[in-house]
């Protein structure tokens, strides 16, 4: 059975459900296991099932709204997906690779040892393209793993498990990480909201947690269930150097947008969009202008060359030496896309110049945050990626403009480089082959409240789960 009554409530009604007892932890999970197990045939995310851990950890919250054992925690029951890129302790650590298949974690992310502390259950860990390399979501460890509106396309990568299993109905809340919009880009393919928190305010793990492109954070089927998640996890933690203390805690209730000044920038500079994409964030803008919002539309002086010259510099030398010396090491093992990334990553200017073309190009989205309370784009230009392409060679097109490469169809490598950015990707409609699209809600430095604000009045005059026919047809 699909049980689509309960797969489709939120963390936040569950909470309620299970707080009144008009639904048991126990009866939700075993209800999300028989989904899952009728729809893995197809969608094909989840590489790690935890089904006797997650059993006994329910029935354990079960007997905490029974006021046993201190009461209910924050997430109380909650069944969690959990990019397998995460590591927990006891269980596969491969990162979608067969160069590591038999590596065991030995440890806990600090995300996944707050999800369990604040009393969430991972049931299932989801796949990722190897190395998290991809906007796409294939290996050959896994297979391919589809987008539940499509299936003839990817649910998106790097994240690309835990978009598709929380639009599939898997979970209530995901966890994801994003270096290049591996949050982001699975959030908007699968229609789903998606956190890249501001650089420091979710701990991560060396050495990744010193690269400032590198973001983990919530995914959720709704902007409150998103803040849920991203309050536990926030916050420092002593095996990161850079995590930030005080986190602020971000409301379950939002206030209005009415007052606000919000910048609609379509294309980033030069980027092109697919029609649908731009239909919908015009949309987007109009219905925050009709909330009481002042919407101006304006555009930024940057280009696709920029964003991608300062994007390299940066990868060849951190993310891309690392793939590279994995490739060098374990060559025809890897996907061919993961090749290719590692030779694609190259720059012709040193990572100190890389550094300085950040630095000029932020000053313009700086003087547009001197303004605008926040600024509003697509999360992704094109329309679709074609389930299981590994997009080595191109041309790669986006309405009749090649982009040079698939990363590029996407439109959040520029908050990357701007990582102390707060981001919130939030649908904004469909395409006509049933994809669905994004915008990003970008804040200014650090104030993550006025992004979920924003964020959450997308949200509530647009689409997404709250409208029972916001699902795939499954």
């Amino acid at each position: 059975m699909l049980h689509d009554d309960l797969a489709y409530l939120s963390a936040t009604e569950l909470l309620r459900r299970f707080s009144t007892r008009e639904l048991s932890p126990v009866e939700l999970l075993d209800a999300l296991i028989d989904r899952i197990e009728a729809l893995e045939p197809t969608i094909n995310a989840v590489c790690d099932r935890r089904y006797a851990e997650a059993r006994a950890e329910a029935a354990h919250s079960a007997e905490r709204y029974l006021g046993k054992h201190g009461g209910p925690r924050a997430l109380e029951g909650l069944p969690v997906a959990a990019k397998e890129e995460h590591p927990m302790t006891g269980r596969s650590w491969t990162q979608g690779s067969l160069t590591l298949a038999d590596e065991v974690a030995a440890f806990d992310h600090p995300i996944i040892e707050r999800i369990q502390a604040a009393g969430g259950v991972i049931h299932v860990r989801v796949t990722t393209p190897e190395f998290c390399c991809a906007a796409f979501c294939h290996t050959t460890m896994w297979g391919i793993t589809r987008n539940p509106w499509n299936t003839d396309f990817a649910p998106g990568g790097s994240s690309g498990g835990t978009g598709a299993a929380l639009a599939a109905g898997y979970a209530p809340l995901g966890t994801g990480s994003d270096i290049g919009g591996s949050i982001r880009i699975p959030a908007s393919f699968s229609g789903v909201v998606g956190f890249k928190p501001p650089f420091g305010r979710v701990p991560a793990l060396p050495p990744y947690n010193l690269d400032q492109f590198c973001h983990d954070g919530p995914l959720a089927r709704s902007v409150a269930d998103t803040a849920l998640l991203e309050n536990v996890i926030a916050g420092s933690h002593p095996r990161d150097v850079v995590s930030l203390r005080y986190p602020p805690q971000i409301p379950a209730e939002q206030e209005s947008v009415a007052g606000l000044k919000i910048a609609l920038c379509l294309g980033l500079g030069d980027w092109p969009l697919a029609p649908e994409v731009e239909a919908n964030t015009r949309r987007v803008g109009a219905s925050l202008a009709a909330a009481g919002a002042t919407v101006d539309e304006v555009t930024l002086p940057w280009t696709r060359d920029q964003i991608w010259t300062a994007g390299q510099a940066h990868f060849a030398a951190i993310m891309g030496a690392g793939i590279a010396a994995v490739e060098v090491e374990h060559g025809e093992v890897l996907n061919d896309y993961t090749r290719a990334f590692a030779k694609s990553m190259t720059s012709e200017i040193s990572y100190y110049e890389g550094l300085e073309l950040e630095g000029h190009l932020y000053e313009p989205l700086g003087q547009l945050f001197e303004q605008y309370d926040a600024v509003i784009c697509p999360t992704i230009a094109t329309d679709g990626l074609e389930v299981g392409k590994p997009y080595i060679e191109g041309p790669f097109m986006v309405n009749g403009v090649d982009v040079k490469h698939h990363i590029m169809m996407c439109m959040t490598l520029p908050f990357n480089l701007f990582s102390r950015c707060p981001v919130v990707a939030v649908p904004s409609g469909r395409s006509d082959n049933g994809v669905p699209t994004g915008v990003q809600v970008v804040g200014r430095t650090y104030d993550d409240l006025t992004a979920f604000r924003v964020a959450a009045a997308v949200e509530a005059t647009g689409v997404g789960y709250h409208d029972p026919a916001w699902r795939p047809t499954l």
